[in-house]
């Protein structure tokens, strides 16, 4: 059963005096995976959802028919968890809201199943106290108090930035983390700056050396912060970040000109700003909202923040689950091109690995795309390699853009999928070094030494007192003279002592090469008639490359 496929509940109309209960579905679809997610929802019932009530253990627990109880201090594994979620159910709340923690839900839904009862998961580092706020705003309907963006709809930015320069006092900007202007205010009478008008025409706040400290600055304060005038014709500022949790949602940046913003404006700002994360969370959310949590499951638990037991019951996979990770990303040049279009990317990936297995599901992360694939037991590795090859294929015929992909070890379940990323990612990172210019695809296997160099090098490689003597002292001459002794000796030793082929890798001439390995045995007293000695040159002038330092 999809977690998803509920009937959607009565939604009343405004005129009627009893409280709005919103579909769960709905509350789901708005917050979206960083906020909430669904571990078991009753077959066949019309779930909705009233307020939410934070418990704390030691109280007693009130009948709220429709109610959200959201399990403060609760322990998936404690029996207390279990007798509170059916207390809940009795006095007709209709979910109950655990952080899981890395303990195997099972249980807990076994309970809930039983108890009839919604059993909704928070993300272990979103605050109860976020959490509220954010359900609050989500099941607030016709029948709710009215508050300052109360008239907002749910998803209207624009709508949103006029109410807060209207409630706040300044001309304002709602933006993404990477600062692109998703929308903006347009109230009359309010000053604006050349830095505020070029944002609107290009969409994206204007590059200027401050840029990065700023945002930075703003993200890291957890409240609003004030900027003081750059310059000529700049404006002050006032600017917050929007979060969920440790999720940054985007930001808030508000222009403080003549008149000036209200006193009050710090506090208004964060109040906004709570507002936002609800908005911006609804935004996030795809025409396929169940492809999208899928999406955002995976990229929970490639980054550690969702545990086994409750991204199996997201993904509808056994924990046990074989798998394996394919990472893909554009060949060295295409990777700004590529960059904006990584979402269509991701969907033609995820349709060309769904023709594999209907429960294959991707996710994008740091210009990557990312595709976790189920693996039947006996599958060959060159099957999952023509499916890898395929859905590069189809990225390459459709948005010319070539790609390289990386295939992770097929592994016993969910909870190692993120060591077969790792070993992913390391393939990408090979091929970038030995396909820079054209598609191709590899697994750990294919390229397994040069991943143990990646891994040499991320442990720390080697120590600058463990460099043998003539691999210090080239080092050293090529940094006072402005010499290419250590590079030349590596692709001389790259080449397996081929003159011709390390030549050609240099751009010299084949007795250039040959006079420079000459010289440079010379100077520096390399031994190469000694197989050991060539091994452990080789072996830390590479590792020396692959840290940037050669």
């Amino acid at each position: 059963m999809s977690v998803f496929d509920l009937s959607a509940g009565p939604v009343p109309d405004a005129s009627m005096t009893i409280p709005y209960h919103p579909p769960l579905r709905l509350v789901l679809e708005t917050l979206g995976g960083d906020a909430l997610s669904a571990a078991y929802v009753p077959d066949g019932a019309a779930i909705t959802l009233g307020e939410p009530i934070v418990h704390d253990p030691d109280d007693p627990l009130d009948e709220r028919p429709g109610g959200v109880l959201l399990a403060v201090g609760a322990r998936v594994a404690d029996p207390a968890t279990h007798d509170l979620l059916r207390r809940a159910a009795r006095l007709e709340y209709h979910a109950v809201v655990v952080k899981d923690r890395g303990a195997d839900l099972a249980p807990l839904i076994e309970s809930a199943r039983a108890a009839g009862i919604a059993l909704l998961i928070a993300p272990e580092d979103l605050p109860w106290r976020q959490l509220d706020a954010l359900l609050t705003a989500a099941v607030s309907g016709p029948g709710a108090p009215a508050t300052t963006y109360s008239s907002v709809a749910i998803g209207d930015l624009f709508a949103l930035a006029n109410a807060i320069a209207a409630t706040i006092g300044g001309a304002t900007s709602i933006e993404d983390p990477q600062g692109h202007v998703l929308a903006y205010s347009n109230l009359p009478g309010q000053q604006i700056d050349e830095i505020r008008r070029l944002g609107i025409l290009g969409r994206k706040t204007p590059q200027r050396p401050t840029n990065r400290s700023e945002y930075t600055r703003v993200f890291k304060a957890g409240v609003p912060v004030r900027f003081e005038s750059m310059g000529p014709g700049h404006m002050r500022r006032l600017a917050t970040a929007v979060q969920a949790g440790p999720q940054l949602l985007g930001f808030i940046w508000m222009l403080d000109g003549d008149p000036p913003l209200v006193p009050d404006a710090v506090r208004l700002l964060e109040d906004a700003g709570r507002t936002a994360a609800l908005h911006l969370l609804r935004a996030r959310i795809p025409s396929n909202p169940q492809r999208w949590h899928s999406s955002e499951t995976l990229r929970a638990l490639l980054d550690g923040a969702t545990s086994e037991s409750a991204a199996a019951v997201r993904l509808g996979l056994p924990a046990g689950s074989p798998v394996c990770i394919v990472a893909f990303a554009p060949v060295h040049g295409q990777a700004a091109e590529a960059g904006t279009a990584l979402a269509s990317i991701a969907d033609l990936v995820s349709l060309s690995c769904e023709s594999w297995h209907p429960q294959a599901v991707c996710t994008t992360s740091w210009g990557r795309v990312y595709a976790l694939l189920p693996v039947p037991p006996g599958t060959p590795a060159d099957r999952l390699v023509r499916v890898a090859t395929g859905a590069a294929e189809a990225v390459r015929k459709s948005m010319r853009i070539p790609l390289h992909a990386g295939l992770g070890p097929v592994v016993a379940g969910l909870g190692e999928a993120r060591s077969s990323s790792r070993l992913a990612e390391r393939v990408l990172r090979v091929l970038a070094e030995t396909s820079a210019a054209s598609a191709a695809v590899a697994t750990d296997e294919q390229v397994r030494s040069r991943v143990a160099l990646h891994d040499l090098a991320e442990r720390g490689g080697v120590a600058a007192e463990q460099l043998l003597l003539p691999v210090r002292r080239m080092l050293d001459s090529d940094r006072a003279q402005s010499t290419t002794h250590a590079v030349t000796l590596l692709a001389y030793l790259d080449a397996f002592g081929e003159a011709a082929r390390a030549a050609a890798e240099l751009s010299v001439h084949e007795n250039t090469l040959r006079y420079r390995v000459r010289r440079l045995q010379e100077l520096f007293e390399v031994d190469l008639a000694d197989p050991a000695e060539r091994l452990v040159i080789w072996l830390q002038l590479s590792l020396l490359r692959l840290r940037g330092e050669l």
